[in-house]
C-alpha cells in the first residue's frame, strides 16, 4: 500500500501537471482579458488548487491503464525476471560490457578476499544461508521469485525514496526508482551468481539505456515541437496532435499484431516429468512443435529465395533465431530436469540428453540454412538459376509430406509405422543423389556462379543432414517406446 501510494502521489503530478498547468494558464488569460504577449504567469507563482474531479478522473484512467496494459505486466515481468534468486531462463545476451563488468568485479573481489580475514568471510557467509528447496518438486514456476525480507526492502527503500522525492517537490521516474532497488537489492543477496551474472547485467544496462534514450528522445522531440508550433501556429499544433494519436495507435496495433504472434507460436516445454514414459510422451509434442516450425521456416526460405525477396527470407531467419534460443533454453534447463527424474528412471536421463541432442542438431540445420540463404540475397548475389529453384520447390514438397508424417507419427506415439518412413527416406536420399549430380554437370557445363553453386550445395548438404537427425530421433522414439512396453510386460 505505501508503494502504491508513493506511485500515485508522484505518478499523478508527472501525469496531469503538464496539460493541468496549461490549462489554467488558458483560464487565467481568459480571465484576464489583455493580450497573450503582455501576460505573465505570477498567477502561478502562489498555490495552485487541483479540482477534485481532475483528480479522480486520472487516478482512474490510471488504474484502468494499469490494471489491462499488457505492456505494463511486461515491464514487471522484466524486473521480476532480473532479480529473481534462482537461476532460470535468461532473456538477455550476454554483450562485451557485461563480461567486462563481469570480469572487473571478479579482479576486485579477488583483491577484498587476500586482504578480509576468513573469520570475517565466513561470518557473511553465515547470513546468505537459506533453508534447500528442490525447485522442480517443488514446481520453481509457482515459487515466489525472491524471499520476504528482499520484498519487504524493496517495497520500503522504493516508498520511501519516492514520497520523499514528491514532498521536495523534484522530478524523478517512479519505474526506474523501483527497477533500481529492486537490482540493488537482489544484487546484495547474491541473485547474480557467476553462472547469471553476465546476461542480469546485459538486461540491467539495456533497460538502463531505454531509460536514457526515452529521456533523450523527449526531451528533443519536445524542443522540435516547441520551435514548429511557435513559428507555423494552430495548424502545426493540430498536425502534431493527430500524428500523436496516429503513432499511438501505430504502436497499438504493431504491438498487439506481435503478442497474438508470440501466442500463436508454438513455444518449446521444460521436461518435467519423472519416468521414461512421461519424458517419452511430454518430449513427443516438442518435436512435434520442432518439426511444424522447421518446415515452416524452410518454406520461407526456398520461397524467399525464389522470389529474391528478402523479407521473406528474413522472416524465416527470425524464426530459426527464435527455435535456437527456445532450444537453448532447454539445454541450459537441462540440470533441472535431470535433478526431477525420480532414483528408479535415471535411465529416463539418458534419453532426455540423447532427445535434446538430436533436436539441437535439427535445429542447427534448419538455422544454417536460412542463415546462408538471407545472406546470399541480402549480400546481392546472383539469384539461383530456374533449374536450381524448382528442384528446391520439389525438395520442398518432400520435406512436407515426410515430416507431416513424422508428426502425426508423434502426435499418436504411435511408432509403428517406421518402415514406412525409411521408405520416404530413401527416397529422398535418391532425390539428394540426382539434385547433386545434375548441379555438379551443370557446373562443368553451363556458366554458372560461384556463390550460387556454393549456396545449393550447402542447401542440399543442410537438408540432408536435417532429415537424418530428424531419422535419428525417431529410431531413438521407436527403441525406448519397444523397450519400455517389454519392460511393462516383464512387470505384468
Amino acid at each position: 500500500f505505501a508503494l502504491a501510494l508513493a506511485f500515485a502521489g508522484n505518478d499523478l503530478v508527472n501525469f496531469i501537471g503538464v496539460p493541468l498547468a496549461a490549462f489554467q494558464a488558458l483560464q487565467s488569460w481568459n480571465a484576464s482579458g489583455i493580450d497573450a504577449d503582455s501576460f505573465s504567469m505570477h498567477a502561478f507563482s502562489q498555490e495552485v488548487h487541483t479540482p477534485i474531479w481532475i483528480l479522480l478522473g486520472s487516478g482512474l484512467i490510471m488504474i484502468t491503464a494499469l490494471w489491462f496494459s499488457k505492456k505494463a505486466k511486461y515491464v514487471i515481468k522484466t524486473s521480476v525476471d532480473l532479480s529473481r534468486q534462482e537461476p532460470g531462463e535468461e532473456r538477455f545476451a550476454s554483450t562485451v560490457v557485461s563480461r567486462s563488468i563481469v570480469q572487473f568485479s571478479r579482479f576486485l573481489n579477488r583483491q577484498v578476499l587476500q586482504v578480509v580475514p576468513n573469520r570475517v568471510l565466513d561470518k557473511i557467509n553465515l547470513s546468505f544461508e537459506k533453508p534447500s528447496v528442490n525447485p522442480i518438486k517443488e514446481k520453481a514456476d509457482e515459487l515466489p521469485a525472491f524471499d520476504l525480507v528482499r520484498a519487504s526492502v524493496n517495497l520500503m527503500v522504493a516508498s520511501v525514496l519516492i514520497s520523499m522525492a514528491t514532498d521536495r517537490q523534484l522530478p524523478l521516474s517512479t519505474t526506474y526508482i523501483t527497477f533500481m532497488v529492486a537490482m540493488g537489492t537482489s544484487m546484495a543477496d547474491r541473485a547474480w551468481g557467476s553462472d547469471i551474472a553476465v546476461n542480469r547485467i546485459s538486461g540491467v544496462l539495456k533497460v538502463l539505456s531505454g531509460f536514457l534514450f526515452t529521456a533523450l528522445a523527449a526531451f528533443l522531440l519536445s524542443g522540435i515541437l516547441a520551435v514548429v508550433i511557435y513559428y507555423a501556429g494552430i495548424p502545426a499544433a493540430i498536425i502534431c496532435v493527430l500524428f500523436t494519436f496516429f503513432v499511438l495507435l501505430l504502436s497499438y496495433i504493431n504491438h498487439r499484431k506481435s503478442s497474438k504472434e508470440i501466442a500463436k507460436e508454438q513455444k518449446l516445454k521444460i521436461s518435467e516429468s519423472k519416468t521414461i514414459k512421461g519424458i517419452i510422451d511430454e518430449n513427443a509434442e516438442n518435436v512435434s512443435k520442432v518439426l511444424i516450425r522447421s518446415s515452416e521456416i524452410f518454406t520461407l526460405t526456398v520461397s524467399g529465395l525464389a522470389l529474391g525477396e528478402i523479407k521473406e527470407l528474413k522472416t524465416g531467419r527470425q524464426k530459426a533465431l527464435g527455435l535456437v534460443q527456445e532450444i537453448e533454453m532447454l539445454r541450459d534447463n537441462i540440470f533441472f530436469s535431470i535433478k526431477n527424474i525420480e532414483d528408479a528412471s535415471v535411465g529416463a536421463s539418458r534419453v532426455y540428453i540423447l532427445i535434446l541432442d538430436d533436436l539441437q542438431q535439427m535445429v542447427r540445420s534448419i538455422n544454417r540454412i536460412s542463415e546462408k540463404a538471407y545472406a546470399h540475397v541480402n549480400d546481392h548475389h546472383k539469384s539461383l538459376r530456374f533449374n536450381q529453384i524448382k528442384e528446391l520447390r520439389e525438395l520442398d514438397l518432400q520435406i512436407q509430406s515426410l515430416f507431416a508424417i513424422i508428426k502425426a507419427t508423434f502426435d499418436k506415439k504411435s511408432f509403428e509405422n517406421i518402415s514406412s518412413i525409411y521408405e520416404e527416406k530413401k527416397d529422398l536420399i535418391t532425390s539428394f543423389s540426382v539434385k547433386i549430380d545434375r548441379q555438379v554437370a551443370r557446373t562443368r557445363t553451363d556458366e554458372s556462379s560461384p556463390k550460387n553453386t556454393a549456396l545449393y550445395f550447402s542447401l542440399l548438404l543442410e537438408t540432408k543432414e536435417l532429415i537424418d537427425s530428424v531419422l535419428n530421433l525417431i529410431t531413438l522414439y521407436y527403441k525406448e517406446n519397444r523397450l519400455a512396453k517389454e519392460v511393462g510386460r516383464e512387470g505384468k
